[in-house]
């Protein structure tokens, strides 16, 4: 469905196949995790994504390619109705400007695709609290509609500590329009976390980090009704509910 995450078995291979999302801007590199005994596609699907059928490029050890299929069923998310500032919501040309800016720069920290691989898919909540706004959500900014939510959002206080969900590489930070000071995680194979709206950042670009390590703190930067940290998860390029990665 729609912010999910498809399990595409590939069968068994002597070497861990290669497979792409085709797109009309290109090709997309899939994480494939698994074994000799069978490997295992793992597609991110959009939030703008129709229900239907779609499909993935499989290229074989020894040359060619073939596509699997599969079907994305539709899904409809809940709605939800914000008060914020009105600057952040009826841009001026100047916020504008900047937004566009931060947008193409973080196109490329969305399109890292890096090893290791991870060796689990099972992450831990960047910070204990309350989810107080779950993804996929349609939202609806000063009676404006707006992007859903891409990301799971935990209400905690100012300065709570916010940790690495898994092993990663700190790939970008900065201070963003809408996010707020916000740092990239990659965990390899083009899985990664970002955490935004914090009070404090302690890492920089090319940090490693463990599981559990400090990467900042809990704030209320950028677009927010208070404090709390607003968590992302991407995997090909595409914001999935974190839930999924977490433990049942």
């Amino acid at each position: 469905m729609p912010g999910g995450v498809a399990r595409l078995s590939l069968g068994p291979a002597g070497v861990r196949p290669v497979a792409h999302l085709r797109l009309a801007d290109g090709d997309v590199p899939l994480l494939v995790v698994g074994d000799v005994i069978e490997w295992t596609a793992l597609v991110g699907i959009a939030l703008s994504a129709a229900p239907g059928e779609a499909s993935i490029a499989v290229q074989a050890p020894e040359g060619g390619q073939h596509a699997l299929s599969y079907a994305v069923a539709a899904k409809r998310y809940s709605e939800q109705q914000l008060k914020v500032s009105p600057r952040t919501v009826d841009l001026s040309p100047e916020d504008l400007a900047r937004y566009e800016r931060e947008r193409a720069h973080q196109a490329l920290v969305m399109a890292t695709f890096s090893q290791p691989l991870p060796q689990t898919l099972r992450m831990q909540v960047p910070t204990p609290g309350r989810r107080s706004s779950s993804f996929g959500l349609r939202r609806v900014f000063n009676g404006q509609a707006r992007s859903p939510h891409s990301g799971m959002d935990i209400a905690a206080g100012t300065g709570t500590p916010v940790l690495a969900p898994l092993p990663s590489r700190v790939i970008d930070i900065g201070d963003y329009f809408f996010n707020g000071n916000t740092v990239w995680l990659d965990h390899g194979g083009g899985l990664l976390s970002m955490v935004c709206h914090l009070s404090a950042i302690d890492v920089q670009p090319g940090d490693v980090l463990k599981t559990g390590e400090r990467v900042g703190a809990v704030g209320a930067t950028g677009r927010v009704t208070g404090p709390h940290l607003h968590w992302g998860v991407m995997l090909n390029r595409t914001m999935v509910d974190p839930a999924l990665f977490l433990p049942a």
